[in-house]
């Protein structure tokens, strides 16, 4: 909302850019903590694997009668946290420039003005007064001692937890939008690259044969590990919540999420491998060859733009943070000289920069799930996705929303300078107490463009997603059951 924000609300419609952000600020909490938790628990009431024991057929319980009991406890445990944060670090310590000059009343004799054709006085308001100019300054500066002082304010609790949100946002995006700004324009390359083409006879054999036995591995794995979790259930070894386990059962936890982990990557793997074979086969005729083009094309877009990401974050961002001018005002400029002829390129422009790095968010975290194997994975795809994925990817963006206004402020700041987000995000959020240690330092900063070079790096080294060798995984589980 730069290009409304930046002026006067007349000129807009009469918006009310406070209020708009207002709302936002509570529906990502409300989303986050509410809808998104509610809906998870209640879609996932079924299968047992999030609720172990909840399903409708292992208990009488309706799936929202067990939705509405994990969500009450969601509530409680959020809550309890943001009413304390809230409690001890609402204030906000602005720092500012004060002067001790002459009295205003003193030097300037202002008096209601009374028209001639009018029997009544002309209301007045300081609004009313032309901004400070270059001449005012001057006198101001001759005739006072100006001092840095700090303003410390209470901030509104809707403020406080749009701040609390970003903060947590941010240990998200900094490491997911930081491995998206490196993964996109490569995997949109890779997607050129290795676009499917006509095999021959031998090539088809062989393809076909590596699918088939890579099928038959993990059909086997998929058995055993269906097994291993019925004779876990039947003897009543998930236990609860609170349960405490020995150091063993812990291991043994560990080695079986980090298993399924490994399944479910070479199955998606697997997945991605058949629908090329048959783009390259049975589909050849009805396969549209415009869309490696248009990967390769979006690639290329994203590469300039992960680059200028860069760039602006080295020559603008960091040298802000630290108390100097910036080397150039870099994207500040091309959106500035855009609003100078066409003010509508200028807003679009910021808004490509900023939807790109919520795409980057997305795009990083399916990244790192794949290669790490931390959580389990949630790919997006078209007439393929299920809830829980659905889900997943809703709460990541929102989680990483405010990061990225925070970011972006800071960022266009020269551009935004008058945006009512500038004043919330740029002053009071950033100098909140506790909270402003990580801001002002430019903490996350530093992460997001850490994570970018290294996973710019580590994919130079490993550019293809490879899975777990199935075999071995195969082995590793019948060594388990003896």
């Amino acid at each position: 909302m730069a290009g409304c924000a930046g002026y006067d609300t007349k000129f807009c419609g009469g918006l009310n850019m406070t209020l708009f952000w207002d709302i936002f600020y509570w529906l990502v909490p409300i989303w986050v903590w509410i809808m998104i938790p509610f809906s998870t628990f209640y879609y996932e009431a079924d299968d047992g694997m999030l609720m172990a024991g909840t399903s409708v057929g292992a208990k009488p319980n309706s799936r929202l009668c067990e939705a509405i009991k994990y969500q009450i406890m969601v509530l409680i445990i959020v809550g309890l946290f943001f009413a304390l944060t809230y409690l001890f670090l609402n204030e906000t310590a602005i720092p500012v420039m004060e002067y001790n000059g002459t009295d205003f009343a003193a030097a300037y004799q202002i008096q209601p003005y009374n028209q001639s054709n009018v029997s009544q006085f002309v209301s007045f308001s300081s609004s009313q007064l032309a901004d400070m100019g270059p001449d005012d300054k001057k006198v101001i500066l001759g005739t006072s001692d100006p001092f840095e002082g700090t303003e410390v304010l209470a901030t509104s609790i809707s403020t406080f937890f749009a701040g609390l949100m970003a903060w947590l946002g941010w240990f998200f995006f900094a490491l997911f939008g930081g491995v998206g700004l490196a993964s996109m324009p490569l995997d949109l390359i890779l997607r050129f690259v290795n676009r499917p083409r006509h095999m021959d006879a031998v090539e088809f054999a062989e393809a076909e044969m590596s699918i088939r036995e890579r099928v038959n591995e993990l059909v086997d794995i998929g058995e055993l590990i269906k097994i291993d979790q019925d004779e876990k259930e039947n003897s009543g070894g998930k236990g609860g919540w609170f349960k405490i386990k020995s150091r063993d059962e812990r291991q043994e936890a560990k080695e079986e999420k980090k298993t399924l982990l490994q399944f479910k990557q070479a199955v998606y793997l697997l997945e991605q491998d058949v629908e090329d074979f048959k783009n390259c086969s049975s589909n050849y005729q009805s396969y549209n060859p415009l869309i490696p083009y248009a990967a390769l094309i979006f690639g290329v877009i994203s590469f300039v733009v992960s680059i200028f990401w860069i760039l602006h974050i080295i020559l603008y961002i960091i040298p802000l943070g630290l108390g100097k001018n910036p080397v150039t005002p870099f994207l500040n400029s091309y959106f500035m000289w855009f609003d100078g002829w066409f003010p509508l390129f200028g807003v679009l422009s910021v808004a490509i920069f900023t939807v790109y790095l919520m795409f980057c968010a997305v795009k990083g975290c399916f990244k790192f799930g794949l290669r790490f194997l931390f959580f389990t994975l949630h790919p997006m795809k078209v007439n393929g996705t299920y809830m829980s994925s659905f889900l997943f990817n809703t709460g990541l963006v929102l989680l990483c929303a405010l990061p990225i206004v925070q970011f972006c402020v800071t960022a266009f700041d020269s551009y935004a300078i008058y945006a009512t987000v500038n004043q919330v995000f740029g002053t009071q959020i950033h100098y909140l107490k506790f909270f402003n240690y990580f801001w002002t330092n430019n903490v996350f900063v530093y992460m997001l463009l850490a994570f970018s070079v290294l996973t710019a790096l580590y994919l130079g080294c490993r550019p293809r997603d490879t899975s777990a060798d199935s075999l071995e995984l195969r082995d590793r589980l019948k060594s388990r059951r003896g």
